[in-house]
């Protein structure tokens, strides 16, 4: 019987968001207004009084969801999980929930992450869609068929829970891959507003650029397993935890995997933590048994 915390990604945001932590705990001001200093702007704020227009740019939404989270984590009395894992960015705040990363250095590698996703998105047009109602495989086959035939980019990007799996590319790879995803019996294939190509080649540059970051940031081993994006399995060695973080940008969630894998290795319960509740409804359709709930 484990518990196991996972931690939300980009999507999750809403105007107010935080408010009631900054307002309620001392502590969680003190953190938020650390947070304000570091990034070098009012991200407070935004995340309080702001609009879903103004938390939708990636230079605000990633710091402003990983700070959500992990004030969260810091105020919840047994803080101790037996594994964790997170949804993309959210992979951010589950390692600092287990100790690889402090908080301050984890919100500066969110912010360098978020501004040079920010770049690259601007450097070429991409996009990314939602396929609803078909099996992982058949994805798979139809992305790898358009990228043969028309050499777009078109590649696998989310595996959220059966039936659910986003994908990413180029405009025109997602163009063509949608009008043959609903052809072979897709509920939806609908495309998402989004910055650009998120878990794709398109990310390279983004990719390079946190290297260089995360080379320059200290790691420390997990206090429990991290169960990441990319290879879907715990891992507890800090230098393959930062090679996989590196490798994240470019690589798949393997979402439906992770949480699989985890359930494998004992998990019962899983507590999301940070706003919104996205991630409890994605594992009660990975595996209905399993107890979820959330802190926001």
């Amino acid at each position: 019987m484990k518990h196991a915390f996972v931690f939300p990604g980009q999507g999750s945001q809403f105007p107010g968001m935080g408010k009631s932590l900054y307002e309620n705990s001392a502590f969680a001001k003190k953190l938020f207004e650390q947070a304000n200093e570091i990034i070098g702007f009012r991200i407070s704020d935004v995340m309080f009084s702001g609009s879903e227009e103004d938390l939708r740019q990636t230079k605000v939404t990633q710091p402003a969801i990983f700070l959500h989270s992990v004030i969260a984590f810091k105020g919840i009395e047994n803080n101790k999980p037996d594994m964790v894992a997170g949804h993309s960015l959210g992979e951010f705040s589950a390692l600092v929930a287990c100790g690889v990363l402090s908080f301050e250095d984890g919100l500066q590698l969110v912010a360098a992450r978020a501004q040079a996703m920010q770049k690259a998105c601007e450097l070429q047009p991409s996009s990314m869609a939602a396929v609803l109602g078909l099996e992982d495989e058949k994805v798979e086959t139809i992305c790898a068929e358009v990228h043969q035939e028309t050499g777009e980019v078109v590649v696998p990007a989310n595996y959220n829970c059966p039936g659910q799996l986003v994908i990413s590319g180029s405009v025109k790879g997602i163009e063509v891959a949608c009008e043959r995803l609903k052809a072979a019996g897709a509920k939806r294939a609908m495309v998402l507003p989004v910055g650009g190509a998120f878990h794709s080649p398109f990310m390279l540059a983004a990719q390079e650029e946190l290297r260089g970051a995360i080379e320059r940031t200290t790691f420390y081993n997990p206090t429990c397993s991290v169960y990441q994006n990319v290879v879907a399995k715990a891992v507890v060695a800090k230098d393959e935890i930062k090679k996989n973080l590196i490798d994240q940008l470019t690589g798949a969630v393997r979402w439906t995997q992770s949480i699989r894998s985890m359930i494998t290795d004992g998990a019962s319960h899983f507590t999301e933590i940070g706003p919104g509740k996205v991630l409890q409804g994605l594992i009660q359709k990975i595996d209905k048994t399993t107890q979820v709930d959330g802190v926001n």
